[in-house]
């Protein structure tokens, strides 16, 4: 109406023509018969500025850990914060800042220092995933109760406020942006899969993008403003916000077999690692040995990885880089260099039978053949004895170290000799899992009471070294902790009078059967020396008890607190969750102690005697 009015000689003529051209491409923006992917975002006149990507990530802004939802343009990257919602209303962005993708780089100038990323301790980490599994479990009791709504709200709300703290804490891996005007930027992402995902398709846009762009303070309003109808992510991880249709997550084992790669248009040092996620975000879960100079690598090895309400398996391909003083511009490490990555989605109806499912995960025109095999936690096996009446898996520990006439069992001691021997700056020793073929050679091997096999272990990968013996303190057909004390373990470590809990722990360890109790001192000093080389392993104390925990304390199926039936929802995965948390803070407490007495010396004349 403005411009009806207004002569085209006037001032104002062209200012009002410009605000009616932001206007209309704002307003066609947020019209919702526009489809929601790569929508036309405020830009000026003859410009088509389209949404291509946007997620939620933790930035670093001054040492401290920030959420930030960024969106990717195709010719900018803003980084927005969701400001807090009133109940009802639409929600609302901030901008904190954007960098045009012409001015936009990886690599920081040669005056850039670069910040040191704030670690939170695994300790707090892992109360957080007890306090979300505990309220989890609570809100799960609680449906079609006769619960108030206020109450189930206030719970929905506690556990909204613990799992943004857990996505908050847990990144750690640097993706850092530059503007070569000089300003820089870092965000913590928690796999490569997704830090290699966000570099790809920015540079991928920078080959399209020439042309740098400058927003005024209006323009980038409006622009921030129209992210709300544009958002591809609309809301956090979290299960609050998650469809009462979605799937809540595989609990059980994984067994994946990654059987070759093909495509490869020149021979390469090939190797590939896994991730899964659990509470919202992924972790590395296990990666094959390095099959070197080929285009036809063969690995057919087999992993089993752990799932806590995973919903997807990831597969990264990498050329293994064998120069240790070569180090990446862009973060500063040594790193090996991604060639494709692919994810396949953890379907709870496909995989519910028992049969393999073999698959073709194609990423960058190399495909790599897989096969998967899910067990539900309700169906994993149960310790139990061994009908056998030689070998060592499956043979209750007494009994080994009786026919051996040792202290502590021949495997116990061989493999952690061959693990302080070339594995202590493993990294993830103990956490990466080993080649389930080589793991099953080395079990037949000292069951059969192999001579040649400290020979076969030498050739053989440290991770399959570590997972025989943690295989082997599984399949004790009791527990290293025992049945009988189990409860009061449990009990102990939730006293809160640290001078009566460190009483009631130790008598607990020092009434342990000998052989017990002898096996489990001689494991401590070797986990505490693991530990010791954490700043190269990445093994600390708590990841140490986390892999191991569960190992040397659950207890067999008739103690087991844990529903065996298969019919129950299988959210039951949150009470199984706090009890290894439990167990897992059991061996920490141990790990922990500087020293443990034990009456006459016992410890120090064993440990160190040719006995042993």
């Amino acid at each position: 109406d403005l411009l009806k009015h207004t002569p085209c000689s006037h001032h104002d003529h062209p200012l009002l023509q410009d605000a009616l051209c932001i206007s209309q491409s704002f307003l066609s923006s947020i019209n919702e018969e526009i489809t929601p992917r790569r929508q036309p975002a405020a830009a000026r006149k003859g410009e088509n500025r389209q949404l291509v990507k946007d997620s939620y990530v933790v930035e670093l802004v001054e040492g401290a850990r920030k959420l930030r939802h960024i969106f990717l343009f195709t010719d900018m990257l803003l980084c927005a914060k969701l400001k807090k919602q009133t109940a009802g209303k639409t929600p609302q962005y901030d901008s904190k800042w954007y960098i045009p993708l012409s001015d936009l780089t990886f690599q920081a100038g040669e005056e850039s220092d670069t910040p040191p990323i704030p670690q939170v301790p695994d300790e707090e980490i892992d109360s957080m995933k007890a306090k979300i599994s505990h309220i989890r479990a609570e809100l799960q009791r609680e449906k079609g109760t006769s619960k108030g709504v206020k109450a189930m709200e206030r719970m929905k709300k506690k556990l909204s406020e613990q799992e943004s703290l857990l996505l908050l804490s847990c990144p750690n891996m640097p993706l850092r942006i530059h503007n070569r005007n000089g300003k820089s930027y870092m965000f913590l992402i928690s796999s490569d899969y997704e830090r290699t995902d966000w570099k790809d398709i920015i540079r991928e846009q920078q080959k399209k993008c020439f042309k740098s762009v400058s927003l005024s303070s209006l323009e980038l309003q409006m622009l921030t403003s129209s992210c709300v109808k544009m958002q591809n992510i609309h809301h956090i991880p979290l299960t609050v916000n998650r469809e009462d249709s979605e799937s809540p997550g595989l609990y059980g084992s994984l067994n994946v077999i990654v059987h070759s790669a093909s495509g490869l248009k020149q021979s390469l040092n090939l190797y590939c690692a896994l991730e899964v996620d659990s509470f919202g975000y992924f972790t590395n879960k296990a990666k094959t040995r390095v099959y070197r100079y080929t285009t036809e690598p063969n690995w057919n090895e087999e992993f089993e990885i752990e799932l806590e309400g995973s919903q997807f398996l990831r597969l990264l391909c990498y050329e293994k880089s064998y120069n240790r003083n070569k180090l990446n511009k862009e973060d500063g490490e040594s790193t090996d260099r991604i060639m494709a990555k692919g994810q396949i989605k953890l379907d709870p109806q496909t995989l519910q039978g028992k049969d393999w499912q073999r698959t073709v995960i194609a990423m960058n025109g190399i495909e790599v053949k897989i096969s998967v095999k899910f067990t539900s936690r309700e169906l994993s096996p149960k310790r139990r004895s061994s009908p056998k009446e030689t070998g060592v898996f499956g043979v209750r520990i007494s009994a080994v170290t009786k026919r051996e006439r040792s202290k502590v069992p021949y495997i116990v001691r061989q493999c952690l000799e061959e693990i302080e021997r070339r594995g202590l700056e493993e990294v993830g020793i103990y956490r990466v899992s080993g080649v389930a073929t080589d793991i099953q050679t080395l079990k037949a091997a000292f069951d059969a009471n192999n001579t040649d096999v400290s020979v076969m272990m030498g050739e053989m990968d440290v991770n399959a070294i570590a997972g025989t013996l943690k295989l082997y303190f599984r399949e004790l057909p009791e527990p290293l902790f025992t049945d009988e004390l189990y409860s009061n373990f449990a009990g102990g470590i939730a006293l809160s009078d640290s001078v009566a809990k460190e009483s009631c722990m130790l008598n607990l360890l020092l009434s342990l059967p000998e052989p017990n109790l002898l096996t489990f001192l001689f494991l401590l000093d070797h986990l505490k020396r693991v530990a010791e080389k954490e700043s190269i392993n990445k093994m600390s104390l708590h990841n140490l008890a986390t892999v191991f925990g569960p190992t040397l304390l659950r207890p067999s199926e008739k103690d087991s607190k844990i529903p065996t039936n298969p019919t129950q929802p299988i959210s039951m995965g949150d009470s199984w969750s706090l009890e290894v948390m439990a167990q897992v803070q059991v061996l920490l407490y141990f790990l922990q102690l500087e020293t443990i007495p034990t009456p006459d010396s016992k410890r120090q004349s064993i440990l160190f005697s040719t006995e042993v």
